[in-house]
C-alpha cells in the first residue's frame, strides 16, 4: 500500500470519488506508475461488513447528506430530500448497483443526428463514436467479468426471470436472457461466484459482483502508487493566476480543512456532487464556477426514464430469491419513432424487500389496494424500466440559495421535469410490462412511479465545441487543461443502457490520455 502522500506534493493526480469512474481511473493510472490520491467522502466499509437488511444497509451506505429537489418529477413530491439513491462509501455506487453491463448502440452516440430537433430537448451528438469506445468496452468487460463476454457463462434465471421470460416470449419478444452482468457466474479474478443470496443493492457479501471497493482499488494500492483517503469531503478546487488547477480543499474525518496540492484533478463525484464542486469553486477568474464558460455546468441532468411494473400471480413466485436484476428484455431498445417517442427502453427484472416495496410501491398511498399488494408479496413478480430520457437545459443542479451543509457550503438542488418524450416512453413501457405479465396469467398488475435516481447522468457533458458543453472527448475540461471529469456527468446523452460499463470504459480510455499528457508535459 502506498505510503501517504504529503499534502504539499504537487506531483500527484487527485481524484475526487472512488466509484466506477474514480476507482477505475485511480487503478489505471497507478498501474502506469502515476502517483494518485483518491479523496472519498464516505467511509471504507469492506464487503464482509455489508448488512443484508434493507433499512440498516441504507443507513450504512446511502448518500444521506441534505439535498433538495424541484421540478415536476414524482421524486420531488415523494422523496423531496432524496433525489438519488446512491452510495457514500469507498467504491461509491458500484457497491449498490445491480451489475447490468451493456454497450451503447451506435446511433445513441449520435442522438442529435438520429432523433433530429426535439422540442424542449437539448440534444447533441457525442464527440466520440461506438468505434472509438469498442476497444475500451472490450477491456472493461474483461476487467469486470461481464457474463456472456469473454467465454463467461450467463447467470442462472430465478423464478422472477422465468415469469418475465415466459411473458416476454408470449408477446413475441426475442431478445430475452439473464443479462450481461458484472457478477461472477463462476470463480474469477480471485473472487467468488454468485451465491444467489439476493440483497444485491445492499452490497455483495460474496464479492461476486464487481465493485471498485474490492477490485480496482486494492489492485491500485498494491502498486504503491495509489492512496485512498476515506471520509474526506472535497469542498472546492483551487487554481493559480494562470487558471491552472493547483489542488483541492477538503474536510477530513474530524472536520478539519486540509489542502492537497495536485498536478491534475479528476472529478468523479456523481452527477450531483461533481457540478456542485465546480460551482462551489467559483473565483474572480471563474465567477460562474470552474470549467463553466459555456454555462453548461450542472445543466442537462438525466436520470433515465424509469418506473416499475409489478404483478400478482395465483402461485408463489418468491421473486426476492437470487440476483435482483436476473434478466433483461432488449427488443424495445431500438429507435422506432412510430411508437410515439424517440430512443428506446429495456425492461429488467427487479425485486425489492418488503420495507422498500412499501416505500416505493405507491408512496403516500395507503389503503386496501396497497396493503393487499403487500399481502401478496411472495406471489409478486417485478420489472424495472430503463430508457433514454431527453437532456433539457432546465434540468439542472444548482446551489441552494439558503441551505448550507455541515461545512457551510450551499447544498445542491436537483431540478427535473419529465420531457413529453420521457412520459410517452414510460407509458408505453408500463403497457408492455403489464401485457407481459397478463400473458402468463397475472391476476393483477400495477405500474409504480420512479424511485430516487440511481442512474444520474449529464451535468458536465462532453462536446466537440467548448460552447456546447463542459469537457472534450477525453473528459478534459474545455477551459482548464489539467482538470478532468471522470464519471457519468460527462455523458452527452443518456442512451438506453445502464451506464456503468460506459463509465468504466471512458475511465480506462481517459487514463491512457492523462498518462500521455503527463508524459509529454502538456499538463
Amino acid at each position: 500500500m502506498a505510503a501517504p502522500y504529503a499534502l504539499d506534493d504537487d506531483g500527484v493526480v487527485v481524484i475526487i470519488g472512488s466509484g466506477a469512474g474514480g476507482g477505475t481511473l485511480g487503478n489505471e493510472l497507478a498501474q502506469k506508475g502515476i502517483d494518485v490520491v483518491i479523496l472519498e467522502a464516505g467511509k471504507r466499509i469492506e464487503y464482509e461488513d455489508f448488512i443484508n437488511d434493507e433499512w440498516d444497509s441504507f443507513s450504512q451506505l446511502a448518500w444521506l447528506d441534505n439535498r433538495t429537489t424541484s421540478g415536476d418529477w414524482r421524486v420531488s413530491k415523494d422523496f423531496p430530500n432524496l433525489p438519488a439513491w446512491i452510495v457514500k462509501a469507498v467504491g461509491g455506487t458500484t457497491t449498490h448497483w445491480a451489475g447490468a453491463s451493456l454497450r451503447f448502440q451506435e446511433h445513441e452516440f449520435k442522438a442529435k443526428t438520429t432523433y433530429g430537433d426535439i422540442e424542449g430537448a437539448n440534444l447533441l451528438d457525442w464527440p466520440i463514436t461506438l468505434a472509438d469506445l469498442e476497444p475500451y468496452y472490450a477491456k472493461a468487460e474483461d476487467k469486470m467479468g461481464v457474463t456472456r463476454t469473454n467465454g463467461i457463462p450467463g447467470l442462472p434465471g430465478n423464478n422472477n426471470f422465468k415469469v418475465f421470460e415466459a411473458g416476454a416470449k408470449a408477446l413475441g419478444y426475442k431478445e430475452v436472457h439473464t443479462g450481461r452482468m458484472a457478477i461472477n457466474s463462476e470463480y474469477r479474478d480471485d473472487r467468488n461466484a454468485c451465491q444467489q443470496t439476493g440483497f444485491c443493492f445492499q452490497g455483495c457479501k460474496w464479492g461476486a459482483k464487481w465493485s471498485t471497493l474490492y477490485t480496482e482499488i486494492p489492485k491500485g494500492e498494491e502498486t504503491g502508487k495509489l492512496e485512498v483517503r476515506p471520509e474526506c469531503m472535497v469542498l472546492m478546487i483551487e487554481h493559480d493566476d494562470a487558471g491552472k488547477v493547483t489542488g483541492v480543499v477538503y474536510a477530513d474525518k474530524d472536520g478539519n480543512q486540509q489542502r492537497q496540492k495536485a498536478r491534475a484533478v479528476c472529478v468523479a463525484g456523481n452527477s450531483i456532487e461533481s457540478p456542485r464542486i465546480l460551482l462551489n469553486s467559483a473565483s474572480n477568474m471563474f465567477p460562474d464556477g470552474l470549467a463553466n464558460s459555456s454555462g453548461q455546468v450542472g445543466r442537462n441532468y438525466m436520470r433515465h426514464t424509469t418506473g416499475s411494473v409489478y404483478a400478482v400471480f395465483d402461485k408463489p413466485v418468491h421473486f426476492y430469491r437470487g440476483t435482483i436484476m436476473a434478466g433483461i428484455m432488449q427488443d424495445e431498445a431500438r429507435n422506432d419513432p412510430s411508437r410515439g417517442f424517440v430512443g428506446g427502453y429495456e425492461l429488467e427484472t427487479l425485486s425489492l424487500g418488503l420495507p422498500f416495496m412499501a416505500a416505493f410501491l405507491d408512496p403516500g398511498g395507503w389503503g386496501r389496494s396497497f396493503t393487499s399488494a403487500l399481502d401478496s408479496y411472495d406471489h409478486l413478480a417485478g420489472l424495472w424500466i430503463v430508457g433514454e430520457d431527453m437532456p433539457q437545459e432546465k434540468n439542472r443542479i444548482t446551489l441552494h440559495k439558503e441551505l448550507k451543509d455541515a461545512h457551510g457550503l450551499p447544498v445542491p438542488d436537483v431540478y427535473f421535469d419529465d420531457h413529453p418524450n420521457d412520459t410517452a416512453m414510460r407509458n408505453h413501457a408500463f403497457k408492455q410490462g403489464a401485457a407481459m405479465y397478463e400473458a402468463v396469467g397475472a391476476i393483477r398488475t400495477f405500474p409504480t412511479p420512479p424511485y430516487p435516481s440511481t442512474h444520474n447522468l449529464g451535468t458536465n457533458r462532453m462536446s466537440e465545441k467548448a460552447s456546447d458543453g463542459v469537457v472534450n472527448k477525453w473528459g478534459q475540461t474545455h477551459d482548464i487543461a489539467n482538470l478532468f471529469v471522470s464519471d457519468g456527468s460527462q455523458f452527452t446523452t443518456g442512451a438506453t443502457e445502464n451506464p456503468t460499463l460506459t463509465i468504466v470504459s471512458l475511465a480506462i480510455r481517459q487514463a491512457d490520455y492523462i498518462a500521455e499528457q503527463l508524459g509529454s508535459g502538456t499538463i
